[in-house]
């Protein structure tokens, strides 16, 4: 009996802590007005200091949503320089590329992440398609929205581009020389992970994987059920027994620490048609902007970053820039690790925008 007194006292205080953990989670995006959840995040606009901006504009016909960040004393009759921030996979602008877009912006930057259409509070059907095409037709449409907002140097734009975005980043930047300086941190390619999997792991279920892409088109367009990929929910247990760090520390931050309704792993089956046929690191070589790339040393994706800057042979200059110690996920939250890369930002866009 006691044993079973002691195991139900241990069953009540996980369901404690879990329902409290819950409640702070819903408190970060509900008691914030602008449903921000990073850390510091900004909870309104106050004269002398960064303040926000919710957008939106059109992009292709769909409506795009979008956070602005101006600098302390924004005046729009002066010019600033600009960065667009293209968000992770799974992602939204209430998360990292939020974080980033502020701190950015409190060093004198006017900074604009918006979500990519299809997802977030961007319009777009089916819901969830994650297509590279239309990821980086996103970030040129930031360039066409912030280019002509008051107060911007068109002439002095800049862009960062954190996992999944750091991907679609490199390739926006290949054609789109409005970016004269071009940062990646944690880079993610899309491309090679849904193709080979991840730490090419699935590379003997390729065409398998197709085959159900395939599938899946062909019962879109017969008017059938719409097939999804990837992670709606996840469990404390499951999480605890992910192996590698990405997932384990990736679900930990998008369905617990800094959960968003907006936010989601999910992403259409048929997409794979594209992203498995696609890969961030072809044509390094139309990048001539300045390049900078940022990742953890202890990063399990750090291999995509380390196979795709050597490729970069045109770049006018280039720099591989490793946080000690930082693995992916941490980069999108640990003080510590975010400072060192903002710093480092800082440093590169003074120098190139």
């Amino acid at each position: 009996m006691k044993n079973v007194s002691i195991i139900k006292a241990l069953i009540l205080t996980v369901i404690t802590i879990n329902m409290a953990h819950a409640q702070t989670i819903q408190k970060r995006y509900e008691h914030n007005p602008f449903t921000l959840v990073y850390d510091g995040a900004i909870t309104k606009n106050e004269k002398g200091k960064v303040n926000i901006h919710p957008v939106k504009y059109k992009l292709n016909g769909i409506d795009i949503a979008a956070n602005v960040y101006t600098p302390a004393n924004y005046d729009a009759s002066k010019k600033y320089p600009a960065v667009v921030i293209a968000h992770p996979n799974g992602g939204i602008k209430e998360q990292t590329a939020g974080l980033y877009a502020q701190r950015l912006a409190e060093n004198g930057y006017i900074t604009i992440s918006a979500d990519a259409a299809y997802q977030g509070a961007s319009g777009g059907e089916p819901r969830h398609t994650d297509k590279p095409a239309s990821r980086v037709e996103d970030i040129h449409g930031m360039a066409d929205f912030i280019t002509q907002y008051a107060g911007v140097d068109a002439n002095r734009l800049g862009i960062l581009g954190i996992c999944g975005g750091g991907g679609y980043t490199l390739k926006a930047a290949q054609s789109d020389k409005r970016f004269k300086a071009v940062a990646t941190l944690s880079m993610f390619n899309s491309g090679e992970v849904r193709r080979n999997g991840f730490q090419n792991s699935q590379l003997a279920t390729i065409q398998e994987r197709l085959q159900k892409a395939t599938e899946a088109r062909a019962q879109e367009a017969a008017g059938g059920k719409m097939i999804y990929a990837g992670v709606a929910s996840i469990t404390d247990e499951e999480i605890a027994k992910t192996s590698t760090d990405l997932y384990r520390e990736g679900y930990e931050y998008y369905y617990r620490t800094y959960a968003h309704p907006n936010s989601t792993f999910l992403y259409t089956m048929s997409s794979l048609l594209d992203l498995m046929t696609w890969d961030a690191a072809t044509n390094m070589d139309l990048i001539n902007q300045p390049l900078l790339m940022i990742a953890g040393s202890k990063a399990d994706t750090k291999y995509m970053t380390d196979e795709a800057f050597p490729k970069a042979v045109n770049a006018k200059t280039k720099e591989l820039f490793v946080i000690e110690g930082a693995t992916h996920i941490q980069t999108y939250y640990k003080q510590e690790y975010v400072s060192q890369a903002v710093t480092k930002l800082l440093s590169f866009y003074q120098a190139n925008i």
